[in-house]
């Protein structure tokens, strides 16, 4: 252990801070106040640092993200082998994660076939016990203490602080444990137990973007994340397109109905979000009353529900109806704006409906899949027609008025930013913007020039001001448009990719049209050298940082590898969306940062809730990155320890103009 050093400071540091310290000492009247906070702040920077989780790339997949919080990515399941080692049989260690995992239902099926519950109380709440002494021992008693559920906190402290092991607290630890099981509150204690471990087992969460879309739980997934203790989020394109429906981009919601209506999954839409999608079905009933949209046949094999033939030929239908009006809307913002530079995706007008045929920007035509387009008027083809405007208004008003999508949107705009730098990560969905020499390329956002940190900034404050209603920023209009850029625009950090194909691969058999190329981030990415000028940018040191992003699924399928520049860039989006596993191979990767180093974590597909619980099927995980340090990391290794660390030094400050006379104590 270091040895105590006394600090000194001259009378003319105390005194050219004197006016903060006083107001520093209505919070520590004296010298003993200020000495018990010292010392405080000081043994929480010797604690060891707390567990840190990443996740990208959700897509909806409830269930599979549900479980992975649960699990914590193995860590509980790490935790259990290290606590019990061999003297527990791997189906009982099984058994325990289980329960830990899901408690209100693991209880019940414990209760169908043990003969002696008493006994199976006893021996249970015992190895619960140790778990949380376990995950809680790298926390102050204060911290700990926050977290426990009201009505067993006093008991569960008892027994955390408490050792059976110790002869003159034995009979009082059982007999805790054995009044909980005669006041018949066991089952109600297990489950707070178990929750109690779940949150104290990570202590933060960082989402690297993408919550929304392809699979059917979006809207349960951010209720998960809203009441998390402790988060952040980084948002994906995905997330903006999400947030510029709500903000009222007519473009963005056609793009969130469209997405939902070709895989599927119309639960987040309608049970998540009341969206109501009526007047669609009705308005495709006299729009497309003899088309056969076959094209437009949703990817049910990615859906939870179970639809009938003539369920799916209406689904197909407003599919087909839905995205017409997305290319007419998209038209009308491409052209209002050319700044955007996306011209090429003007396909509309190029349309040969007599020839059945499209030309693309290359000059080149090539047939169309599906001919019929019965609402474009070829003199006019961006224009809406009346029933479509009647159509967009309804939609608007469904999705612009959704209360839930509201506590939604607000949540990601308080916990949310396109990038976050912490404790050496700087995390962010996509790419940052470069130019073929590895410098950061300018991009004109509402009559400014930015690039690197600078754009990232800029684009926050602009997602704000187009989601919150009622400001009086006369650039919302435009930056209300701009969400629509965000999600599928060439320049745009979210998107990092020269076009979005989408009507190509609708309406076009060849596959090379369907092509999407990379910006010139992916080319470079895989230089040490470049992470290092990105972290940089960001203010981070280039020696024990890393970059952490997500948005282009790792095909481990193919060979490819989530680390990349020696280590320095990690992208964990390995297909948690049902959508990508046959292209991954995986079901996604999922990183813990820890008091010891980085865990890079691989996972096969996961089943489902129900065998979790009743078989004890949990996701099969591997990890694939051990990077550990050379001693265990501490609190004031951490952003949150330099902040502590300065409190100290103010502290310390304050104690000396005390012990001087400048200023008094109020005792």
């Amino acid at each position: 252990m270091d040895k105590p050093t006394h600090i000194h400071y001259s009378t003319a540091e105390l005194e050219a801070d004197l006016r903060y310290l006083k107001l520093l000492s209505r919070s520590f009247p004296t010298i003993a106040s200020a000495s018990t906070e010292i010392i405080n702040l000081e043994a929480i920077l010797n604690l060891p640092k707390g567990t840190e989780h990443f996740l990208t790339d959700i897509h909806g997949e409830y269930e599979a993200f549900q479980h992975v919080l649960k699990n914590a990515s193995g860590t509980v399941k790490r935790k259990v082998n290290e606590i019990f080692g061999n003297s527990l049989r791997e189906s009982e260690k099984k058994d325990l994660c289980t329960l830990i995992y899901y408690p209100q239902e693991k209880l019940e099926l414990v209760k169908g076939g043990e003969p002696d519950m008493c006994e199976w109380y006893e021996i249970t709440l015992n190895r619960l016990v140790k778990v949380c002494q376990s995950v809680s021992s790298k926390y102050t008693r204060s911290k700990v203490n926050k977290a426990l559920p009201k009505d067993f906190s006093y008991i569960i402290q008892e027994l955390l602080h408490e050792t059976e092991a110790d002869p003159n607290k034995h009979a009082y630890f059982n007999q805790i444990i054995t009044t909980i099981i005669s006041t018949r509150r066991a089952d109600a204690f297990i489950i707070a137990m178990c929750n109690l471990i779940q949150r104290l087992v990570i202590d933060s969460l960082h989402i690297v973007g993408d919550i929304y879309d392809r699979g059917p739980g979006a809207h349960i997934i951010m209720d998960t994340i809203c009441d998390y203790h402790n988060f952040d989020i980084q948002w994906g394109n995905h997330d903006i397109l999400w947030m510029g429906a709500f903000a009222g981009n007519d473009a963005c919601i056609a793009n969130v109905l469209r997405i939902a209506l070709r895989y599927g999954n119309l639960e987040t839409l309608e049970e998540g979000y009341g969206i109501n999608l009526l007047p669609l079905a009705t308005f495709v009933m006299e729009a497309y009353p003899n088309e056969e949209c076959s094209i437009f046949a949703p990817k049910i094999k990615y859906s939870r529900r179970v639809y009938t033939d003539s369920e799916l030929r209406i689904i197909s239908k407003m599919h087909k109806a839905i995205s017409i009006i997305q290319w007419k809307i998209e038209g009308q913002l491409i052209k209002a704006h050319p700044e955007y530079a996306m011209e090429d995706r003007l396909l509309l007008d190029k349309i040969n409906t007599a020839e059945g045929t499209v030309t693309l920007p290359d000059g080149k035509s090539y047939q169309l899949l599906d001919s019929g387009f019965p609402t474009i008027d070829p003199a006019d083809p961006y224009k809406l027609t009346d029933a479509e405007v009647k159509l967009v208004n309804a939609l608007h008003h469904s999705v612009v008025n959704s209360e839930k999508l509201r506590k939604h949107v607000y949540c990601l705009l308080r916990h949310g930013s396109f990038y976050l730098a912490r404790n050496n990560n700087l995390m962010y969905h996509a790419s940052i913007p470069l130019e073929a020499d590895g410098s950061f390329r300018a991009i004109n956002v509402i009559g400014g020039t930015y690039s690197g940190k600078r754009l990232l900034d800029r684009l926050d404050e602009l997602v704000q001001v187009a989601c919150r209603r009622g400001t009086d920023d006369p650039t919302r209009p435009e930056a209300v448009d701009y969400m629509w850029y965000l999600w599928c625009g060439p320049d745009s950090p979210l998107f990092g990719k020269d076009r979005m194909a989408t009507f190509e691969r609708y309406f076009i058999a060849d596959k090379s049209t369907h092509a999407e190329g990379k910006g010139y981030y992916y080319d470079l990415i895989d230089n040490p050298e470049m992470c290092d000028k990105i972290l940089q940018e960001f203010g981070l040191p280039t020696e024990g940082s890393h970059i952490i992003n997500g948005h282009v699924p790792v095909k481990t399928i193919k060979g490819e590898n989530p680390v990349k520049a020696e280590g320095k860039l990690l992208v964990i989006d390995g297909g948690f969306a049902r959508a990508y596993q046959s292209t991954t191979g995986i079901a996604g990767y999922t990183l813990v940062y820890h008091s010891r180093g980085f865990q890079l974590v691989q996972h096969e597909p996961f089943e489902s809730r129900k065998k979790a619980i009743e078989e004890g099927l949990d996701i099969i995980s591997n990890t694939v990155l051990n990077e550990f340090k050379a001693k265990r990391l501490k609190v004031r290794d951490t952003d949150k320890g330099c902040e502590l660390a300065g409190q100290v030094k103010d502290l310390n400050k304050l104690l000396a103009a005390y012990r001087r006379g400048l200023i008094r104590e109020q005792i």
